[in-house]
Parts: structure tokens; C-alpha cells; sequence
């Protein structure tokens, strides 16, 4: 299926979650926050979250720093 992450076309295999879809991109789970179309998605349900073709999924990595 064909996601849209941070702006980029991405194919990805039918039936990923969140979870799997920052497994995939191997991007560390800490400190990450994770918007599908335009909704914030809570951690705790990164693994229940389905993703579907054509959802845009914007990824944030929070760097702290002073």
C-alpha cells in the first residue's frame, strides 16, 4: 500500500500498524511522536493502529538540547 510519511511516498506492506510502520523505518520509539491524518496518535496505541493506503503519517523525533 502507498503511505505519505513526512511528506514522502512510501509503499509498505498491507496490514501495518504504527508500530510496525517505526519498526520498518527504524526509528526509535522513545521520544517520537506519530500524527495519521492529522490526528495525534498516543503512544499506547501505536500496535492497535492500523494503517491504511493513502494516509499520511507525519513522524517526530523530539531532540532535547539548551
Amino acid at each position: 500500500m502507498t503511505l505519505f510519511v513526512n511528506g514522502e511516498q512510501l509503499e509498505a506492506p498491507d496490514g501495518l500498524t504504527v508500530a510496525g510502520l517505526l519498526e520498518m523505518l527504524e526509528v526509535r520509539t522513545v521520544g517520537v511522536a506519530v500524527e495519521r491524518n492529522l490526528t495525534v496518535v498516543p503512544r499506547a496505541e501505536h500496535a492497535a493502529t492500523g494503517l491504511e493506503p493513502g494516509d499520511r503519517i507525519e513522524v517526530v523525533t523530539l531532540v532535547g538540547g539548551g
